[in-house]
């Protein structure tokens, strides 16, 4: 059987092979460049159906593996991306283990039947159809801070740990934005103040904030449809990827950023490269004293009182993959983005600065973030690590390859995290039966209010 390479990083995924027998999974033409491909849907590639790890042991065939790629193939991430900690190294970021935190419920029997319209489509669907659209391994929606929406698919169970891939990078952007508040950490001071081991790299001449907001003018393409991309050079340094005979290439993440090189100017268009979130992991830890994986128990798993330790993926150093690493439960996802919902507020605390929240919901340079050509973010910017619509409703979110999101929308009094496993690795292409659903259970939730 042949299945779909895919990367862990990836801005898009390129098919190499096919199963004629599956339903078909398809987009509107002006979202795709790729050439039709027939994968199974979300049933056909529901991975306890499928079998993958299942018996003592499992049949060679239903192995996953790192060594051959299976943890980054299609439909084998259906298991992996929620066993991802099994896969990869990984850290423990602790929580106060003495109570958590409660989540109210009032959960809702009419929110499957919200409808929306696809972008780029002419055909209703239902927000229950999208989720089997999406590939969601767990979603869940919380109005005015209570749960009213918690489902759970394939491999993912309510206590389980998922990986969240760039949604990671939100976190380490929060933190950075609270050291700015501190006056721990200067936006305008060049990288080099605080990482001197990067003078000789791209980021010699790059301030801190251009670091955060994606605007350094880099030498580094993140093209997984290339296996020659330095984003697959950045993930054998990092242990992401297993290395070929005979490698002599860098040995850890660090070792790695020291050689990009620059390409233009910084500060001038908005780029997603997200070596630009491993430095500002690195400054965050080097300020801070502590790693990244203590650095996220301290700011958010305690004060918050998370209901259960994540894990945050480490390089062959140790150290923490701040560009996609963190793998945590749904709930401990809802409880952060309710949070920032909050205005910093959560567990009886101020968790983040109200000032900050504001400042990342108010965005970053719209005219720098076109640069980019999202077709499915227009108006969009990116600020501090967070992509923000500049909507009527003043959305803004996280957002990670195959799915994974946190979506804000402070107007709505309205969070939404989901985990998913979609064979689409870029956003672009899951953005449409995506944002259009979020907004379309946001409006619901505004005109119903709290019954159901």
């Amino acid at each position: 059987m042949k299945y779909l390479i895919i990367g862990v990083l990836a801005a898009v995924c390129v098919p190499v092979g096919t199963n004629a027998q599956t339903p078909s999974r398809t987009l509107p033409q002006s979202y795709t460049q790729a050439p039709e491909v027939i994968y199974p849907d979300a049933e056909a590639s529901d991975p306890v159906r499928m079998g993958w790890m299942i018996g003592s042991p499992p049949p060679a065939d239903l192995v996953v593996r790192t060594d051959d790629l299976g943890h980054m193939t299609f439909p084998k991430t259906r298991w992996s991306f929620s066993h991802w900690r099994e896969m990869l190294p990984s850290a423990e970021v602790s929580r106060d283990r003495s109570s958590h935190s409660v989540l109210p419920r009032r959960e809702r029997s009419d929110l499957d039947q919200v409808v929306f319209t696809p972008l780029g489509g002419s055909q209703p669907m239902t927000w229950l159809q999208s989720l089997s659209e999406n590939y969601t391994d767990g979603i869940l929606v919380m109005h005015r801070g209570s749960i009213v929406y918690e489902r759970y698919f394939g491999a993912l169970t309510e206590d389980g740990q998922h990986i969240a891939h760039s949604v990671t990078k939100s976190f380490v952007g929060t933190v950075a934005a609270m050291l700015v508040a501190e006056g721990r950490l200067d936006r305008d001071a060049l990288v080099t103040r605080y990482i001197p081991e990067l003078a000789d790299s791209a980021f010699g001449d790059a301030t801190v904030g251009q670091v955060m907001d994606m605007t350094t003018g880099l030498a580094y393409s993140e093209v997984y449809t290339d296996f020659n991309s330095d984003a697959f050079a950045f993930a054998r340094a990092g242990g992401m990827m297993p290395r070929p005979a005979g490698y002599n290439g860098p040995q850890t993440t660090f070792d790695y950023l020291k050689t990009v090189k620059k390409a233009g100017e910084h500060g001038q268009a908005f780029a997603y490269k997200s070596v630009n979130t491993e430095v500002l992991g690195w400054i965050v830890s080097r300020i801070s004293g502590q790693s990244l994986m203590q650095v996220l128990s301290e700011r958010f798993w305690k004060p918050m009182g998370m209901e259960r330790e994540a894990y945050l993926q480490i390089d062959p150093a140790g150290m923490g993959v701040a560009a996609g690493g963190l793998n945590l439960q749904l709930r401990d996802l809802g409880r952060f983005c309710e949070m920032m919902r909050n205005d910093g507020q959560f567990n009886g605390r101020q968790i983040v600065p109200a000032a900050v929240v504001r400042d990342i919901a108010g965005g970053g340079s719209q005219a720098a973030f076109a640069h980019a050509g999202y077709e499915t973010l227009p108006g969009w910017s990116y600020h501090n690590q967070w992509w923000v619509s500049h909507n009527d409703h003043g959305a803004y979110m996280a957002r990670g390859v195959f799915g994974q999101a946190c979506y804000v929308d402070p107007k709505a009094e309205m969070v939404i995290v989901r985990f998913a496993s979609n064979y689409r690795a870029g956003n672009a292409l899951i953005d449409p039966t995506s944002l259009p659903a979020y907004h379309a259970m946001a409006e619901y939730l505004m005109a119903m209010g709290s019954g159901g």
